[in-house]
């Protein structure tokens, strides 16, 4: 198992640290991981559960069961949703694949989202449905020729997933947030994910980073220079390598390369990220990547254990495909043909030998003449 982090910077170990609660580690798996979940899709899913009407331009079908209780009217909630439009099958939106949360204030969402908001109010925590809203309650009769670009009278179908939610009573929306209260509430959310984690509740403590990321947004981080963007990013970057740790137990390994990914962006010497990347790529079977970043990471950590152990462990991989290939190839080729040895001609032999006879008895006699003479 992966470790999580709870430190307040990025460290340069991967393994225990003063200070921390990681204390887990893994073993690699050199075999390919199911499917992501996360993976984009050309087409919505196929959903078979039972049709929901909520409104008479909003349907609701379940994916996946939520827990707990629904958001209220002006709750803040963080969505990540896929939308099409119905009759052309085209996607036009996708927030998993930058894997950043959107942000929504019941209530108060966007026109063009007021049927999404309909069925997000309808979610728990942690649920995820397909929604489909009728062109009224979306982009309406002229569509939207920008981005995103929807057709005029679009019905629009979503796959949405609430992540989590804010009451207004615990705090403010994020755009009325202070640089210090937007920190502060993204840096609740890591600690209460790490308390999740530790009771190996996985799902929800990826709820808690993904929601402390969102307070963490591009519109956001753009913002800050110097003190500040340090203090925002020592929030930011051990979330995405918690989601990271949390997808490699789960064998999404896809979506662990992505947040760690993230991180080498804003710091391309994490070692964090490099040796987690390096774990998602070697459990995918692409070892060649798997060793430049553990060769990387070990140039920042050279008396870490945990880079060599998973060094030595991609050695041992490769030998063992090398023999293994080699004894496909010998059984295909066969072994190197010996040289058959000819068969003896007595015949030929013989009149050999008498020849040879017959020539002795010349010499011979020539010797004896010549002596005589």
């Amino acid at each position: 198992m992966e470790e999580v982090q709870d430190d307040s910077q990025t460290q340069s170990s991967t393994g225990q640290e003063n200070g921390d609660d990681e204390v887990i580690t893994e073993t690699s798996a050199f075999v390919k991981g199911e499917p992501s979940q996360q993976l984009e899709l050309s087409s919505p899913p196929k959903v078979d559960s039972e049709l929901v009407v909520l409104h008479d331009k909003v349907t609701k079908q379940l994916i996946k069961e939520g827990h707990g209780q629904k958001p209220s009217k002006y709750s803040t909630c963080f969505i990540h949703y896929r939308a099409w439009s119905e009759s052309a099958q085209h996607k036009f939106e996708d927030t998993w694949l930058e894997q950043r949360p959107t942000e929504m204030i019941l209530g108060k969402e966007k026109k063009e989202m007021t049927g999404l908001g309909i069925g997000v109010a309808s979610m728990k925590a942690g649920e995820r449905a397909l929604l489909r809203v009728g062109w009224e309650l979306g982009y309406g009769k002229e569509g939207s020729f920008s981005f995103p670009n929807v057709p005029p009278m679009a019905d629009i179908v979503y796959e949405v997933e609430l992540i989590g939610f804010d009451e207004t009573k615990e705090g403010k929306a994020r755009s009325d947030m202070t640089v210090e209260e937007r920190i502060g509430a993204a840096d609740r959310r890591k600690m209460d994910g790490n308390a999740l984690f530790q009771e190996n509740k996985l799902e929800e403590a990826m709820q808690q980073y993904e929601m402390a990321i969102a307070y963490m947004g591009d519109d956001f981080m753009f913002q800050l220079f110097g003190k500040y963007r340090d203090m925002a990013l020592a929030v930011k970057n051990p979330c995405h390598l918690n989601m990271a740790a949390c997808f490699i137990k789960l064998n999404r390994y896809e979506e662990a390369i992505g947040h760690c990914s993230i991180v080498l962006g804003e710091d391309e010497n994490n070692v964090k990220a490099l040796f987690r990347r390096g774990k998602a790529r070697a459990a995918l079977g692409q070892t060649d990547a798997a060793r430049e970043d553990y060769l990387k990471a070990r140039k920042y950590a050279p008396e870490d254990k945990a880079i060599a152990r998973e060094l030595r462990l991609l050695a041992e991989h490769d030998k063992a495909v090398y023999q293994k290939q080699k004894e496909i190839y010998k059984g295909i080729f066969g072994p190197r043909p010996q040289p058959v040895p000819k068969r003896k001609n007595w015949l030929i032999l013989i009149w050999q030998w008498f020849l040879s006879l017959f020539y002795g008895l010349i010499t011979l006699f020539k010797r004896e003449r010549y002596k005589s003479d």
